[in-house]
């Protein structure tokens, strides 16, 4: 008779049961598990409010729909399908009902954390999908709700951020904070850096004398910035137009497509000066090939000083009418005999293309003359004033002072100034008032400047303050969430709920608050770039008035050299 084996007592393969009989150790098969530790399982059922998956321990582990994704309102069956393998997070080993709870969103969350913090440290962008458009912003799926600002979307505001939504944006982290899971993304930042790239491939790629397109980014006192597809370059308000501008929105307005001619780039400073009216007609083209000296052309007094008055005979060209060339009799005052704005026939004495000069003369005008078409096409001014000084000045029988009748050649020879003077003169006061306009500009621009700084500062103390308050509404809304974690542990389900809708809310202001102080800050930063350019624009405008200034001064002493000399003669 065989005797019956008697199984020995072995760790991890026999217990004692509650018989004190010997039973095996069904445990000791399963694998050990700890609550938050990421396990790997099997998804073997899918209903609307929960998900089962089999992690090889002794009961199925259950998987809430909240704790599925970090999307609000998910359908589990677009979450997760039958036989899918998947990561998640041991939250409960066993809750009241005995279940093992699971979340996937968590083990998503330890996983994308991990790659996020390796991403914030080595500056690299991070990928995600838009799945939420909220007050101020947009909320990525890092596998973290990831909050990107709206003034960070883009490099220019963006006014609908639904055109997001779906969308795979890449995106930098510039704060992270595990304590709160608070991540903010900043797209601008991976924009500015291929706009960095693209800066410089625009300045290997252009050079002075190119001819490019643009579109009108930003209008000031002093010109206009033109995009040339990722970065700015600036058209002085002297390049704008042939023809005098007040102000460069009175022939350009932002977002408006323009044709412009690199004049200048400066590639330590990464800058572009740009020119307008080099890529349209040049009316001192038109003179040279419609007009010669001797014409009689039509105009319009622009400008009356001491010694003439200018009149432009095409936009963009005007010519001197010496005060000797005003009329047949001796002039004290030019304002006696034309006036700003008077439409004139005037006769050209002679043309200097190369230094863009015109001498002309009213008085040499016939009566009957008709003046040459205008060379550019346009209306006639077709008002020509009659003047008749001669008859109406000195009318048939009049007494007339014999000592004036003697010395009429006189007169004439007082009016005759030595032409290298008069150049002269006129070059002088020429400079001199463009030196005038420049320094004017020198002084907007630097009261631009100081302005724009002083803004700045301004922003940036609301950015500070801004953010001073997020941090305290996210540390309310943190302690707000750990109460109703305690409340829901009590059985306080009610409170609980009454918490936590309480903590969102104070989360969200944190959010808006925080969003508003990036905006501030981004502000400040525009502003403080922009003071700088309008500085720099100022310094550049001044020391072009001084330059200007001195060599007014050194022509009108050459001026009054020659005139004395000739006085002397």
């Amino acid at each position: 008779m065989s005797t019956m084996e008697i199984p020995v007592l072995e760790d991890g393969v026999w217990i004692v049961g509650p018989d004190g009989e010997l039973i095996p150790d069904y445990d000791a098969t399963f694998p050990t598990i700890n609550e938050g530790e990421v396990v790997h399982g099997t998804v073997v059922r899918v209903d609307k409010d929960e998900v089962l998956v089999d992690i090889g321990y002794k009961s199925e582990g259950v998987i809430p729909v909240s704790e599925l994704s970090i999307r609000r309102a998910v359908n589990p069956a677009d979450e997760v399908s039958l036989g899918e393998e998947i990561d998640a997070l041991v939250m409960t080993k066993e809750d009241a009902e005995g279940r093992l709870i699971l979340s996937k969103k968590r083990a998503r969350f330890e996983l994308a954390w991990k790659a996020i913090e390796v991403a914030a440290e080595s500056g690299e962008a991070v990928n995600g999908r838009v799945i939420e458009v909220v007050k101020g912003g947009l909320i990525l799926d890092l596998g973290v709700r990831g909050f990107l600002p709206a003034s960070l979307v883009d490099i220019r505001r963006v006014q609908d951020l639904e055109e997001f939504t779906g969308k795979e944006l890449r995106c930098k982290v510039i704060e992270l904070n595990r304590s709160r899971n608070n991540v903010v993304l900043s797209r601008r930042a991976v924009l500015e850096d291929e706009r960095k790239e693209m800066r410089q491939g625009i300045l290997d790629r252009l050079n002075p004398g190119d001819v490019v397109d643009g579109q009108i980014s930003n209008i000031v006192d002093f010109g206009a910035f033109v995009d040339l597809d990722g970065m700015d370059g600036l058209i002085h308000i002297s390049e704008l137009s042939w023809s005098h501008v007040n102000h460069p929105s009175e022939i350009l307005e932002i977002g408006q497509t323009v044709e412009v001619k690199v004049l200048d780039i400066d590639r330590e400073r990464q800058r572009i000066s740009l020119g307008l009216k080099q890529t349209q007609s040049d009316p001192w083209q038109q003179v040279l090939e419609h007009y010669h000296e001797e014409d009689v052309v039509e105009g319009r007094v622009t400008k009356v000083v001491t010694f003439g008055a200018f009149v432009e005979i095409l936009p963009g060209v005007e010519g001197l009418v010496h005060i000797s060339e005003l009329a047949q009799h001796h002039v004290e005052n030019p304002r006696e005999v034309v006036s700003q704005g008077d439409p004139v026939n005037v006769l050209i004495l002679e043309i200097d293309g190369d230094r863009r000069r015109l001498s002309l003369s009213l008085k040499r005008v016939e009566e009957d003359a008709e003046p040459l078409p205008r060379a550019d096409g346009g209306e006639s001014v077709h008002l020509t004033p009659n003047l008749r000084l001669s008859e109406e000045a000195f009318p048939a029988g009049a007494e007339v002072n014999p000592e004036l009748n003697e010395g009429d050649s006189m007169s004439e020879m007082e009016n005759e100034i030595n032409p290298e003077a008069v150049e002269l003169a006129e070059a002088a006061l020429a400079l001199d008032a463009d030196a005038q306009e420049l320094a004017g500009e020198a002084v907007v621009a630097e009261e631009i400047a100081v302005e724009l700084a002083e803004e700045a500062i301004v922003a940036e103390a609301v950015a500070v303050e801004l953010a001073e308050e997020a941090i305290v509404a996210d540390a309310v809304a943190e302690e707000l969430a750990i109460e109703a974690l305690d409340a829901d542990a009590a059985g306080d389900t009610e409170g609980a709920v009454e918490l936590a809708e309480e903590a969102l809310a104070v989360e969200e202001i944190a959010v808006e608050l925080a969003e508003e102080a990036v905006v501030a800050d981004a502000v400040a930063v525009e502003l403080a770039e922009e003071a700088i350019v309008a500085d720099a624009i100022a310094v550049e405008l001044a020391e072009e008035a001084v330059a200007e200034e001195i060599v007014a001064e050194e022509l009108a002493e050459e001026a009054v050299a020659v005139a004395g000399q000739d006085s002397a003669a």
